[in-house]
């Protein structure tokens, strides 16, 4: 009804056109109830007429011309036809005539095509947000209907509307432009509007959303083009203290060039803050918003919906495919008893739900073919009444009491035998919603005694099924970074070192864990809720997740840690104001994205304490066997946590130092190899490894620990215990094998015999040697997904278990193969390390020809020669050669063609 009441005051304040405005609503009102109920596919013809405005207005957004901005696009503009938005809309569209030659969308919106200034034409900067005001400029210079408009809306790309947008219903003015209010803007109350404008009072911090009268708008926009440039150029002022900008990049310079373009000519805004809002945020009471504006991420549960990961998906071009479904609305209503968060979940879920609409409608206009029966589409065609579709049920997030009155509903339906009947046939839908991304971290130095464990658990990483991405964390200096040769050993993230604390002067390499965090924090963008923190000197066996384990917001699941005793005593009360929060806790956490925000650099002010307070070093009171302090940044975490009172969960069953035995009936996840461990005779323990470089020299390998075969045990509990200490070792070994391979090095059987008759019979074709690798990689990935299957632990070494995962025997017998090649070979005397004479015929064909050219160069030479004697007193004439000119502009035009930016 709100659409009747908008066509009554359109009638009350514009006799003039009151019909016609009654008429427009009407057609809202029936719009609506389209979309609430009848199918998508009749909404096509239906919504391409758009009511004309009583004033002349025309709506405007920018793109550039690239899939990010397209499928933007369909969501826009199918949200304008469904809202009725009036007046004409132009999408001004930024493109190289390069990228125009390719691109496939003009057909996509009523389109100006613009010239991109993504890279500034006169002083080479690259930055496509100036492509706004650009965009508008042009518009108003080149544009006929330009000529033909009153008002103007002008609208971010990333935006559904929900309502029409009328000057005279959000109160602009000339001189007055509504708009949203940008808090963040900061540049409007410091220097930097004492620099860029006479009129620092004038300045507001707006965006968003501009509804402006045309004149104002032809007198702002050349400034607001010439002012982006000047603060884009004022590097000295892109400080987040001046700009509010969290990157310090000079991202936000179009909006400051809109706020002072907009102060220079004395416009002063009217800020509405009811008519914007961005998914996940929590509307005012009574309050409607007319704009979603999804710039941020925002979840439902754990469903989530972030513009960011779709940076190049080309969704709008291939058919029937659309965003992931968010929740339908009657899920909703169970995650929340307070009827605002439940609103907010609502708004949430129709934006995604508009955008993909859009979508169904587009790939049916482009003729693709009819979609596949799904649940989903027929909500998206019969709207929010979930009438004929079953029963879904919510397994996440909701309450126990949404839990216990869902069930009684649905025990009351079935009263009778006949509704049991029913009830039994027509079972609730067990939903589970996407678990929440999650992201893995460690910390290493750049020296060889870190490389080789980041070889070690990135390895394990891999084969052990653990979610999202992991980052290194690689703290060094300046000088060691130059010579550092080992930066792809896994994804790293370089952070300055803290070994030597850059105040105090106090070496203590342990501050890197938690600097190197709050680094990470402070300068990677990342998409994830929640973090998995681990040791370097760690094997993973299986997934760490929060889903498994418990965590949550608050609650936070590490391994237990006994020998903190500081926990206990005047320690912890010297550090903290709730001693009895401090957990005894480490080496493994499972933290929720935002408590770590909050932690990580009271965890590195509290190591720094504990590290100063040196009388309190001792082992009695920190359980320090050495009594050096080693151990302060374990208590650094421990008090910050208890600062902010954070619960841990403590799951002992995740982690085992190899030597150990394992708890009954569990599959540890984590071996943590930071001791001594023994098995019969054999021992092994890292610290003795500490100055030995790993991956320089090809091969290089760990003592191998003794075979299984050889083994014998008392009791399962010993077999269990050296079982995983051997997997430890031979996972270890196994990285840096893989390593080696991957960086180039010769198979350690293939040098030059010195004996050809020692030789013989030892090669094999370059053929047979990558068959027998790849045998043996192949080996290794089965037996490592057979190690941790189930509960019960399979022996690395039983040929019989692992032959289900490398499919035949044949991967075995190559593997032993060459096992006996390489024992034979280590045995032989007089090797150099070069590469074998079994040269292929192609390599004879190369030889040949090389043979003749040179032949001919040399009897040309010798003709030359004799010629020239005979010509002795000829004057040599010298051919003068144009130097040739390198294109550097056209370099950089592929580079920054090549190189993805874009709007915030």
């Amino acid at each position: 009804m709100a659409c009747v009441d908008l066509g009554i005051i359109m009638a009350r304040r514009l006799p003039a056109f009151g019909f016609l405005a009654l008429i427009a609503m009407h057609i809202a009102v029936g719009l609506v109830s389209v979309v609430s109920g009848d199918k998508l596919s009749e909404l096509t013809s239906e919504l391409q007429e758009i009511p004309k405005a009583p004033w002349r207005m025309h709506t405007l957004f920018s793109v550039e011309c690239k899939d990010y901005f397209d499928w933007q696009t369909v969501g826009l503009m199918h949200s304008l036809r469904k809202s009725a938005q009036p007046g004409p809309i132009t999408r001004l569209l930024s493109c190289t005539e390069k990228e125009l030659v390719k691109y496939k969308g003009l057909d996509l919106a009523p389109t100006l095509k613009v010239p991109s200034m993504s890279k500034h034409p006169v002083t080479g900067d690259w930055y496509p947000a100036i492509n706004k005001p650009a965009g508008v400029v042009h518009w108003l210079k080149t544009s006929e209907e330009a000529k033909h408009v009153d008002w103007v809306v002008i609208l971010d790309a990333d935006m559904v509307m929900r309502h029409p947008i009328t000057p005279w219903e959000v109160g602009a003015e000339k001189g007055k432009p509504v708009s949203a209010s940008y808090g963040y803007l900061v540049g409007c109350d410091n220097e930097l509007a004492q620099i860029h404008t006479t009129h620092p009072e004038f300045c507001d911090k707006v965006g968003g959303f501009i509804v402006m009268h045309i004149d104002d708008l032809r007198a702002m926009a050349p400034l607001w083009l010439s002012k982006t440039e000047e603060v884009r150029a004022d590097k000295d002022h892109w400080a987040q203290k001046y700009t509010g900008d969290i990157y310090s990049s000079g991202w936000i310079s179009e909006m400051y060039g809109y706020s002072f373009g907009a102060a220079e000519v004395g416009l002063r805004h009217k800020i509405n803050d009811d008519l914007m809002i961005y998914p996940g945020y929590i509307p005012a009471d009574g309050i409607e918003p007319f704009i979603m504006h999804y710039g941020l991420r925002f979840n439902v549960s754990s469903w989530h919906f972030d513009k960011a990961e779709h940076l190049t998906n080309a969704i709008v071009y291939e058919c029937n495919k659309l965003f992931p479904a968010p929740p339908y609305p009657e899920q909703v209503e169970l995650l929340s008893k307070k009827k605002s968060n439940r609103r907010a979940l609502l708004l949430s879920i129709e934006c995604i739900n508009t955008i993909n609409e859009g979508l169904v409608l587009h790939h049916a206009k482009r003729r693709c073919p009819e979609p596949p029966k799904s649940e989903y589409l027929d909500f998206l065609r019969t709207g929010s009444d979930p009438a004929g579709r079953p029963k879904l049920k919510i397994l996440e997030n909701a309450t126990e009491d949404d839990r216990s009155t869902q069930s009684k509903e649905e025990s009351l339906q079935a009263t009778s035998k006949e509704d049991k009947v029913a009830v039994k046939i027509k079972a609730p839908m067990q939903l589970k919603l996407p678990h929440p991304k999650i992201h893995t971290l460690f910390s290493t130095e750049c020296n060889d005694y870190f490389d080789w464990q980041t070889l070690g658990l990135y390895h394990s990483f891999q084969l052990s099924g653990q979610p999202g991405f992991i980052t290194r964390l690689l703290s060094c200096t300046e000088e060691k970074l130059k010579n550092y040769k080992n930066l792809d050993l896994a994804p790293t993230h370089v952070v300055p070192s803290m070994s030597v604390h850059p105040l105090t002067g106090d070496r203590y390499p342990a501050y890197n864990k938690p600097a190197s965090i709050v680094h990470w924090l402070n300068h990677v963008q990342m998409d994830v809720e929640y973090v998995v923190i681990l040791d370097a000197d760690m094997i993973l066996r299986g997934p760490i997740t929060p889903w498994e384990y418990g965590a949550s917001r608050g609650n936070i699941v590490s391994v237990s840690y006994d020998y903190l005793k500081g926990c206990d005593n005047e320690l912890a009360r010297l550090h903290t104001r709730y001693p009895e929060y401090c957990p005894k806790v480490g080496g493994v956490l499972v933290v929720h994205i935002d408590d770590l925000r909050l932690l990580a650099p009271l965890w590195l002010h509290k190591t720094e304490e504990v590290r100063a307070d040196k009388a309190h070093w001792a082992t009695e009171i920190t359980g320090d066997v050495y009594g050096h302090g080693w151990i302060s940044e374990m208590y650094g975490y421990s008090f910050g946590a208890a600062e902010l009172k954070l619960k841990h969960i403590v799951k002992n069953e995740i982690m085992l130092y190899p030597g150990y035995v394992p708890p009954p009936g569990i599959e540890v996840r984590v071996l943590h190899y930071g001791l001594n461990f023994k098995i019969g005779n054999w021992s092994w323990d890292k610290h003795k490894w500490h100055y030995e470089d790993m991956t320089s020299s090809c091969w290089r390998q760990f003592p191998s620990p003794p075979d299984i075969s050889t083994l014998q045990w008392d009791t399962e509990d010993d077999e269990r215990r050296d079982r995983l200490s051997i997997e430890c070792m031979k996972t270890l070994n196994e990285a840096l094998y893989l390593y080696h391979k991957r960086k180039g090095c010769r198979p350690p059987g293939e040098y030059k015999l010195m004996d050809d008759t020692k030789r013989s019979g030892l090669e094999k074709s370059a053929a047979e040697r990558i068959s027998e690798g790849k045998a043996v990689d192949k080996l290794i990935m089965g037996r490592h997904k057979q190690a941790f299957k189930g509960s019960q632990l399979i022996d690395p070494d039983d040929e019989s278990q692992a032959v289900d995962d490398v499919d035949d025997r044949a991967t075995i017998e190559a593997e032993e193969r060459l096992t006996q090649k390489l024992k034979k070979r280590s045995m032989l005397n007089n090797l150099t390390s070069v590469a074998p004479f079994n040269l292929s015929p192609r390599y004879w064909m190369v030889a040949l020809w090389t043979s003749l050219v040179v032949l001919f160069l040399l009897g040309m030479s010798a003709i030359y020669s004799k010629q020239r004697g005979g010509e002795a007193n000829v004057k040599p004439r010298y051919s003068k050669v144009k130097p040739r000119r390198f294109d550097f502009d056209s370099l950089k035009d592929t580079v920054a063609d090549r190189t993805v930016e874009l709007h915030p």
